[in-house]
């Protein structure tokens, strides 16, 4: 059965699937317009030594987040 969290939970190298991007305004907006969508696939790579921000790999590419945007952005395990 399929788990749903947000992404700031994963852990390095865990996979899940993008099922929403909560918020609304140029942030979300910025995280859609990066690839970050419903139904893509996004890895966690790492955390940067204070914990913020997050390395993620979607469609090929990697970006960084800060953690309280990975908050907003709820995956499927």
């Amino acid at each position: 059965m399929p788990h749903t969290t947000t992404l700031d939970e994963l852990s390095p190298g865990q996979q899940a699937t993008v099922k929403r991007v909560a918020g609304n305004g140029p942030v979300r907006r910025r995280i859609l317009e990066m690839g970050v969508t419903n139904g893509a696939r996004i890895e966690m790579v790492k955390r940067s030594p204070l914990g913020d921000p997050i390395e993620y790999k979607v469609r090929g590419f990697n970006l960084a987040l800060r953690l309280e945007e990975a908050r907003t952005i709820e995956v499927e395990l």
